[in-house]
């Protein structure tokens, strides 16, 4: 295929906290990249991953995270690196819940989006939640707020016409080369994927306001010599209160056996090596007030600026 017939590109997903950006963009990849909970500030960088068609071309996916009101330093730098990507794409994939209703939340967004160059495809998402006859009253609420370029309903868990997302991202990408080698699925660093994945299980372990207020950081992560493939992994999950530290511990070290174990499992699945996982837990007080906490936990304005 002729490098002049191929289409390669960037594509920002945004939307507002638990729309389903993360399922979307895991489905799309065929593999799980970006982690996923029902809890807010799930993703907190923008995360991208790359799908190649050989015979159409490649699309370099941005998700970032909910965008919504800050109220500390860590949501300043997630509200930021939101804001980022919908300048520096080819095309916006604007994520909304087919049962919802437009919200501040949303006008924000939509006031934004009418800021921004790029052509903006709104795509529903969970269209299994509602009946056929409804889908057309939430496309014109919409509608009529913003031209949409392209309007796509799909379901991200099932994968109900994502086939035709693609088809429409690529309509509105420049022709090029690739950007990125056929095999590549993420730039993100192994490093940066595992302790996702711990904060990930962490979240779906706790309840309540703990999962708010926790970071994780790989301290060591080693390919160990030998025949067998195994990594040696020792991460330490940041808390910001001592009674948070007891609970992700749990009793008898219950739940940080539970976090750790279900970690591990996945860490292995994205690996293909086994996984020696060891846990530690940390107290920072109040660390998402503190911008050099924050930037050292991995959220550096420069990502963005």
């Amino acid at each position: 295929m002729e490098m002049d017939t191929l289409k390669s590109g960037f594509c920002s997903i945004i939307g507002r906290p638990n729309v389903g950006k993360s399922t979307l963009m895991n489905n799309i990849i065929g593999q799980k990249i970006a982690i996923t909970s029902n809890k807010p500030q799930t993703t907190r960088n923008k995360i991208q991953t790359v799908y190649t068609d050989e015979e159409v071309g490649q699309i370099v996916f941005a998700d970032t995270p909910g965008i919504t009101k800050a109220k500390n330093k860590l949501g300043e730098y997630m509200v930021g690196a939101a804001n980022q990507a919908m300048k520096d794409t080819d095309v916006i994939l604007y994520l909304v819940e087919a049962d919802t209703f437009i919200g501040p939340a949303d006008e924000g967004i939509i006031s934004s989006l009418k800021r921004e160059s790029a052509p903006v495809i709104l795509v529903i998402n969970k269209i299994d939640s509602i009946s056929k006859d409804k889908l057309p009253e939430v496309i014109m609420a919409f509608k009529d707020k913003l031209d949409f370029a392209e309007v796509v309903p799909v379901c991200a868990r099932s994968g109900e016409n994502v086939d035709t997302l693609i088809e429409q991202i690529f309509k509105y990408l420049p022709y090029g080369p690739f950007y990125f080698d056929v095999d590549t699925v993420t730039d993100q660093p192994m490093k940066q994927i595992a302790a996702e994945i711990i904060r990930e299980k962490a979240l779906h372990a706790l309840d309540k306001e703990v999962p708010h207020g926790i970071a994780v950081v790989i301290d060591l992560m080693k390919e160990r010599p030998g025949k067998n493939f195994m990594y040696d992994i020792e991460a330490t999950i940041i808390c910001e209160r001592e009674s948070h530290k007891r609970i992700i511990i749990g009793k008898g070290g219950e739940m940080l056996k539970k976090i750790g174990t279900n970690a591990r499992y996945e860490i292995e699945k994205m690996t293909e090596a086994k996984v020696n996982l060891k846990l530690w837990v940390k107290v920072k007080e109040n660390w998402r007030e503190s911008d050099y906490l924050v930037k050292n936990f991995g959220y550096d304005k420069k990502d963005y600026q």
